[in-house]
């Protein structure tokens, strides 16, 4: 499956940077291919591009705060999610994911 996400949080430190680490973890270890944009402190990271967005299977979006942007993931399957329970249980995220239809 191919995965992209956004990670977000309302004070854009700690959380986001460790929220994307943790999904791109998650979904290699299932054998996802996964690229995460990341929107914090910092601005935005490894911004996700049109064929980026066009190839993926599923996009994440974290729910915590408006994501930037989020126009683009119009016509896309999206899961919504809070930072906290990426950080809490990614794995329960990526069984989720993979049993959608």
């Amino acid at each position: 499956m191919n995965i992209i996400a956004v990670t977000a949080c309302s004070t854009g430190i700690a959380e986001t940077y460790m929220a994307a680490e943790v999904l791109e973890r998650c979904a290699r270890t299932r054998g996802h291919s996964i690229k995460v944009e990341t929107q914090g402190a910092l601005g935005i990271m490894d911004k996700l591009s049109s064929q980026d967005i066009a190839s993926a299977d599923i996009a994440i979006l974290t729910n915590d705060i408006a994501i930037n942007g989020d126009d683009r993931f119009k016509g896309i399957k999206t899961f919504h999610v809070s930072i906290s329970d990426i950080l809490e249980s990614p794995q329960d995220i990526m069984s989720e994911i993979n049993s959608e239809p």
